[in-house]
């Protein structure tokens, strides 16, 4: 990697690398960043998961097929459709936007944390209770 990013003009000191650690570790680190850069094509998935459970708020493009649009359906469910960007260059003018705003990324880990168990994304009970009705539905026609 630090090859990588000398190949691409990148201090490779600016690289952190980590150890693997617990899982409850590894959450923490979470809060060490301020915002989560999703990845494109492909975005993130258990690692946005994480996150978002982490309160780190996760910013996204959504695009193509399913695997490029999975972020934006977990930002969805958890109440922050605002972090869900459209084109590359929407998404690089609200990760700048918000890199020099820092009162309104306090302001979206303050409403991700209100939102984290209210919200459809991480409220198991009620995902059960509904799949159950929706069990029910279908087997009573």
């Amino acid at each position: 990697m630090r090859k990588a990013a000398i190949g691409h003009g990148i201090e490779p000191e600016r690289l952190v690398l980590a150890d693997y650690v617990t899982q409850e570790s590894h959450l923490a680190r979470y809060g060490l960043a301020d915002l989560f850069l999703d990845t494109l094509p492909y975005n993130a998935h258990a690692t946005a998961c994480d996150a978002l459970w982490a309160g780190l708020p996760v910013l996204t493009c959504a695009q193509g097929c399913f695997a490029g649009r999975v972020a934006a359906s977990l930002l969805h469910a958890i109440g922050l459709p605002e972090l869900v960007t459209q084109t590359p260059q929407d998404y690089e003018a609200l990760a700048v936007g918000l890199a020099r705003d820092p009162q309104k990324l306090a302001g979206l880990r303050g409403n991700l944390a209100a939102n984290r168990l209210s919200t459809p994304l991480f409220d198991t009970q009620s995902f059960t209770r509904d799949l159950e009705k929706l069990y029910a539905r279908i087997l009573n026609g």
